[in-house]
């Protein structure tokens, strides 16, 4: 369940472990524990499913007689994964018995903590405050009357349900009456989610989740707590997508609002409770500051995800220790531990070019550039030639130069919020950080990242003072060419394509009708039509026509001038037009999931009012799909959607496309997760041949290149389409000039496609470097 995760992870380390003095080797467990050695460049694809397919292939398969001699080629080996089998002791049994070393928690540790009900109880007995639980397993008869024995002995009005070997928000659900937690609890044994379900009163405090670290005496040592402040109304949780993906709805707060004691509190029970697991090297709690003062740790995880901007992180980012620094510390004492001798810190400090990174913005896509700009920092940080910085443009075109630490907050809004109250956080982190320190056995010479009080500039001002600005926005003003007129105008150079041509690609219908007009045999787009919400009185008429005018039964609506994913659906009739046309009107931030037909997440809305949509027809597709590990093609119309990068070409000064991907979509179009959120979506780079033919491919590349060509694109762009299987036509979409560069993004994997393999850092610098800089 949680394999998504475990790829975010294993980026995490290649990205911030490995270099010159560390050789990461990447092992892969696919879901029958069958073990493969892949290569790094699978690391950066958006999901296992990328690739399950063509494991075969594309990977080495070990039996675990050849798995073990490869690890014994290892000095140390760092468990990621995630969930049942990595987290519940499985792995650590395994590398225990053949005497293989590894970071983290041993296996008799790993099952102490990560069966929820059992550790529940463990803490019970070892004096620790806890809720009342009660244990379900799947094929008892029984459950129901326990449920309901339950709710009536704890007068308890709302609950919780969760696998009882999960993780902390796969699977688990809030409920209010006895037949709705029997009716979880089925669902969670008949989708195979466990054999077991725990289900304990809702919790009402305020929630917390707190890393904790051994230092190099073995002593554990907690970081300050996170608190995070979410909506629980309408039986909402701090779910699966308010963890993974940036969202308005949570808020996280560091330091947390708790009073320095409670601070201490929650750190000396989680140290007391690492040790009394017999825990090593790292883990994260999380828990409950009750509303009667009692603290109470509900889910303890012996490996913490450790996703580019994770709690992880974010914790020591507060203390000034960067991603790097973490990952080498844990891994450093792991190796001290097993009497292992670990690399000195050998940074490369040669003077560098200066790169100033823009990210954020204040429309509906700002999360996805933070998300962008952030990977696009940490990506250079290890470069040779340039020095990123990130800058964030906030909702007024201020921009702010920030810390480390507060980069990797989950929103805009977040970052904004800590920048008004940045003394009093630098005050109250001086109090705590200092002990921590202390006991980490470290010190600011050592590896540091400092927290200083955020500096604004005016946008005029920023731009004065930059060498060379990474657009990581966007949307509007960072991909309508706005931006890119006052850098013209002030001869500072930056990445991506010029005003006239950002500007005609951020409205979808005016580049429709260049594409046609360049008269591209093979290249098409779709049927359109642009209306102006206020002209839309009558929506059975209005949908009546539109269907007429565009010859198709259902149609896909979007607002003109937005990103690639804000606002966009798919409409059936009448009604689903109405709908919409309520929600726009309405200024909603998102249209709720579920509000229409086969919409499995919520739709992000345009934070700017929407005055104009662009009504298209709906293109039906083959259907493409992963099973397991088999990739099944059923042809319906021979139409496939695609995106492809194209990048620049220093030495000819061409654009070169590179190898397309095909995307497949859970629902009726692509939503914001599957393009952007990792372990979220499927991308399947390059097309495999026997769905699209080399002749075919190789003909759609060259179409794509000469659209790109016809519209003056510059430096990169990605171009989202459908091609035809059998006669290599396209239909274009949309084209992105500053597409999205987010740590998996589909960019990285068709530049890693490439018969030599471009990584992500080198194509970030190929990128800057197009631009003679």
């Amino acid at each position: 369940m949680e394999r998504g995760i475990s790829l975010n992870s294993a980026r995490s380390v290649l990205d911030h472990l490995g270099g010159e003095d560390i050789e990461i080797t990447p092992f892969y467990f696919d879901q029958k524990k069958r073990v493969y050695k892949i290569s790094k460049a699978q690391l950066y694809s958006n999901t296992p499913s990328d690739f399950d397919f063509k494991l075969h292939s594309s990977a080495i398969f070990l039996s675990k007689l050849n798995f073990l001699k490869e690890l014994r080629k290892c000095d140390i080996a760092f468990p990621v994964m995630h969930g049942l089998f990595g987290e519940e002791g499985k792995i650590q049994e395994i590398l225990e018995k053949n005497n293989i070393p590894f970071v983290a928690s041993s296996s008799r540790a790993c099952r102490l903590a990560f069966n929820k009900f059992y550790a529940n109880k463990f803490l019970q007995k070892k004096g620790f405050y806890i809720l009342p639980s009660i244990l379900l397993k799947k094929g008892d008869n029984s459950n129901k009357k326990q449920i309901t024995d339950f709710f009536h002995k704890h007068n308890i009005s709302r609950a919780i349900m969760k696998p009882a070997h999960g993780g902390s928000s796969i699977g688990v659900f809030s409920v209010n009456t006895v037949q709705k937690a029997y009716a979880q609890t089925n669902f969670i044994f008949n989708r195979g989610i466990d054999r077991q379900v725990v289900v304990e009163p809702f919790a009402k405090g305020r929630e917390f989740t707190v890393i904790v670290f051994q230092n190099m005496k073995n002593e554990p040592v907690a970081l300050i707590p996170t608190e995070i402040e979410t909506s629980y109304k309408n039986d909402q949780i701090f779910d699966f997508r308010k963890k993974y993906l940036p969202t308005h709805g949570t808020f996280y707060h560091q330091p947390p609002r708790f009073s320095n004691v409670q601070i201490r509190a929650i750190q000396n029970q989680a140290e007391k409770i690492f040790n009394h697991l017999k825990m090593s090297d790292f883990a994260r709690l999380d828990g409950w500051l009750l509303d009667d003062r009692n603290i109470w740790f509900s889910d303890i995880n012996p490996l913490s995800g450790l996703e580019q901007n994770s709690l992880y992180f974010q914790q020591g980012a507060r203390i000034g220790f960067s991603h790097q620094d973490l990952l080498r510390y844990v891994t450093r004492n792991a190796c001290r531990r097993h009497g292992l001798i670990f690399p000195k810190n050998n940074f490369f400090n040669k003077k560098k070019k200066p790169v100033h990174i823009l990210l954020g913005g204040g429309n509906s896509e700002r999360q996805v550039s933070l998300m962008s700009g952030t990977n696009v920092w940490l990506k250079l940080r290890k470069s040779k030639i340039y020095q990123p910085k990130p800058y964030l443009l906030d909702f007024r075109n201020n921009v702010w130069e920030l810390p480390y630490a507060l980069i990797l907050n989950h929103t805009v809004e977040e970052i904004l919020l800590m920048t008004k109250s940045a003394k009093k956080i630098i005050k109250k982190l001086k109090l705590l950080e200092k002990r921590i320190h202390t006991r980490l056995g470290v010190s600011k010479k050592d590896f540091y990242e400092p927290f200083f009080l955020p500096r604004r500039y005016s946008l005029q001002r920023f731009i004065k003072k930059s060498p060379f600005i990474f657009l990581g926005l966007h949307g509007s003003p960072g991909e309508d060419g706005t931006i890119q007129a006052m850098l013209e105008k002030a001869n500072v150079k930056y990445n991506g394509s010029p005003p006239d041509v950002s500007k005609l690609c951020m409205n979808k219908f005016a580049t429709g009708q260049v594409v046609r007009r360049l008269n591209i045999l093979g290249v098409q787009t779709a049927f359109q039509k642009v209306l102006h919400v206020s002209k839309i009185k009558n929506t059975k008429e209005t949908w009546q026509k539109l269907v007429h005018d565009l010859g198709t039964s259902s149609l896909i609506v979007k607002p003109l001038s937005d990103g690639c994913s804000s606002g966009i659906m798919r409409l059936f009739d009448y009604k689903d037009l109405a709908k919409y046309i309520f929600f726009v009107k309405k200024e909603i931030d998102c249209i709720p999931a579920g509000s229409f037909q086969n919409q499995k997440e919520i739709v992000e809305m345009p934070s700017k009012k929407i005055h104009e949509l662009l009504f298209e027809n709906f293109i039906k597709t083959d259907v493409v799909e992963i099973r397991g590990t088999k990739l099944r093609h059923i042809h319906k119309t021979g139409w496939l959607e695609i995106t492809c990068g194209v990048i620049g070409n220093m030495k000819n000064k061409k654009l070169h496309v590179l190898n397309p991907s095909i995307t497949i979509s859970e629902g009726e179009v692509l939503s914001v997760e599957e393009k952007f959120q990792g372990g979220t979506g499927v991308n399947i780079t390059p097309p495999p041949e026997n769905i699209v033919s080399k002749k075919i491919l190789q003909k759609t590349k060259g179409l794509i290149g000469r659209v790109a060509k016809g519209l003056n694109i510059s430096g990169y762009a990605r171009i989202d389409a459908f091609m035809n299987i059998k006669t290599s036509e396209i239909s274009i979409i949309e084209v992105n000039t500053l597409p999205g560069l987010t740590p998996s993004t589909v960019l990285y994997q068709q530049a890693l496609a490439e018969p030599k393999p471009i990584y992500p850092r080198q194509f970030l610098e190929m990128i800057i470097a197009n631009k003679n800089y």
